[in-house]
């Protein structure tokens, strides 16, 4: 715990936030949780069961006594379909932490970013811990950060794309005028995008797709756990200024004429 990640006055090991859809099933999706090293884990609320005991129940595979449940409000629409949402994952006992996503867009799955600012600004009042998705806008993630969203969480590229960090030089920005944790979430396809993440600042990774939809998932949760690892790293070490023109590696004083 040399270098823990502080998400809303809590201490984890792990900077990688998986989530649960997409897998074959739950003994599927709990082995790559386990591979992955993930601590926190999202759930769908209107997706998964997490409400009726009666029906196999995500939370007999992924225990909140382990894990910490992260409910989204994935497939909603409107402010009040995602405070609904998050008030109903409250009430089946998951907590106040919250990931708040209002869709605008069916296509690309775009942020709708007043109706998730207000959806925000509502669970914040109610006591929530929120995190919301939103797109890499300087101004979105101020605003949100303004209003007491415990952190931010700006998208790399598409929900589910694999593309990677489009825009770097946002997410700069961001993470420059955060005060509190940057999180990227959706677009990462491979562990090098995770690790290029965390190299520019960014506190955390979360991803579902990248690992749930790789030929192999619970190889992949483990690449992401050991690119997660190595951008830290990358990013606390310090990398070398960019020069238009070489420089040689070994010193050359004291050179034999």
């Amino acid at each position: 715990m040399g270098d823990p990640f502080l998400l809303a006055g809590r201490e984890f090991r792990s900077r990688l936030i998986v989530g649960t859809g997409k897998y074959r099933d739950f003994a599927e999706t709990r082995r790559a949780i386990d591979a992955s090293g993930a601590e926190i884990v999202t759930v769908a609320v209107r997706r998964v069961n997490i409400t009726d005991s009666g029906r196999e129940n995500l939370l007999d595979h992924v225990p909140p006594d382990r894990f910490t449940i992260l409910p989204n409000t994935a497939g909603c629409h409107t402010a009040a379909e995602a405070v609904r949402v998050a008030r109903l994952a409250r009430e089946a006992g998951v907590g106040d932490l919250v990931k708040v996503e209002v869709i605008g867009d069916e296509r690309t799955l775009f942020p709708d970013v007043p109706a998730t600012i207000e959806a925000a600004r509502i669970l914040v009042e109610d006591g929530f811990v929120v995190l919301p998705y939103v797109t890499d806008d300087p101004v979105a993630c101020r605003r949100l950060e303004e209003i007491g969203c415990a952190a931010v969480m700006p998208l790399a590229a598409p929900i589910g794309s694999g593309l990677g960090i489009r825009n770097p030089y946002n997410l700069r920005i961001i993470i420059e005028q955060s005060r509190v944790p940057v999180i990227v979430d959706a677009g990462v396809g491979c562990a090098s995008d995770a690790a290029r993440a965390m190299e520019l600042g960014c506190d955390a990774v979360l991803m579902n797709t990248a690992i749930a939809g790789a030929r192999d998932p619970i190889a992949m949760a483990e690449a992401m756990r050991l690119g997660v690892e190595a951008g830290r790293r990358s990013f606390l070490a310090g990398r070398i200024p960019r020069r238009l023109y070489a420089t040689a590696s070994s010193p050359i004083e004291g050179m034999l004429d």
